[in-house]
């Protein structure tokens, strides 16, 4: 078993659904991620927040087992807050506010305990910050990448540098259509493969996930459910379900990526069934596992 690194945003969200609302809950991408990889393997984070952070929301954190060291607390700062609310159907959402607070002057600085981990997932933070982590690592065995259409349209020369050196890159279906200029996805994941990572996974919400490597596409539906509570930060456990199995196995072959994928899958629809990160807050290792199983058996054909 190997540790993880995410680094990326520690926020506070508000969110209205048709289920009801929350109000400065706890969220950000590596805060998801992160606590989505703690049910396979030791986490590290490295975030930025405010005085105004809980200090339960750490607690959290270290009880999931979550190395806390590289979130750094600004005196007289305002934690990362964003605002939404979303449509009837789940599938859209108005952003009502974004205040960037103290992450519009992050600057990510790893521990020396965190420099040398050997997978690494960098949450959609500017590229430049990205390649920032990267040059402050000794040697990553295996790096996940996200990113977002803001940095496509006006960073592309930097994303792509970034892009270029990580072994797997995750995007939903809009970004992957924008960065390869391809309007079938599975074109568009071919070309994601030329610029550079081993391994392309293009998301689709509710529909589930394409992952493409050299050796094959490998296409996993989404885990079906019957109530959905909020969506927010379920890309992100996506991605950090994934990293914390391939960290588990400490192997990231085709049939590890797989494998990671499901679980993956599996702890985000877990997420969606309640708001900020509260069904993950009792969710056992226990239920991921017979979750996957059931999984399993959705697809089973044969």
């Amino acid at each position: 078993m190997a540790d993880v690194l995410m680094v990326g945003s520690v926020a506070l969200d508000s969110v209205e659904t048709p289920f009801g609302k929350v109000e400065r809950a706890l969220g950000g991408a590596a805060t998801y991620a992160g606590t989505a990889a703690s049910f396979f393997a030791p986490v590290k984070v490295v975030g930025v927040v405010g005085e105004d952070f809980a200090p339960e929301h750490l607690a959290f954190l270290q009880q999931r087992g979550v190395d806390t060291r590289g979130i750094e607390t600004v005196a007289g700062g305002k934690t990362f807050h964003w605002a939404g609310r979303y449509s009837a159907d789940m599938n859209s959402r108005d952003t009502l506010a974004t205040e960037l607070n103290v992450f519009e002057t992050f600057q990510p600085v790893l521990p020396a305990a965190h420099r040398a981990v050997p997978y690494v997932f960098l949450a959609n933070i500017h590229p430049a910050l990205q390649l920032d982590v990267l040059d402050q690592m000794s040697a990553p065995r295996f790096v996940g990448l996200d990113t977002m259409n803001l940095w496509i349209n006006i960073e592309l020369a930097t994303l792509l540098q970034v892009v270029a050196r990580v072994q797997l890159l995750l995007l939903n279906d809009e970004e992957a259509r924008l960065l390869t200029g391809e309007s079938n996805l599975v074109a568009a994941g071919r070309k994601l493969l030329t610029m550079g990572p081993r391994a392309a996974i293009v998301k689709k919400g509710e529909h589930g996930a394409l992952m493409f490597t050299v050796d094959g596409l490998f296409a996993a539906p989404g885990f079906p459910l019957e109530v959905v509570k909020d969506p927010t930060g379920c890309g992100d456990c996506f991605a950090g379900g994934l990293m914390g199995c391939l960290a588990a196995a400490d192997a990231t072959d085709d049939d590890a990526l797989r494998r990671a994928v499901v679980y993956g899958s599996v702890v985000a629809s877990f997420n969606a069934q309640d708001f900020s990160l509260d069904r993950l807050r009792t969710l056992t290792r226990a239920e991921v596992d017979e979750r996957f199983a059931a999984f399993a058996d959705l697809v089973r054909f044969a």
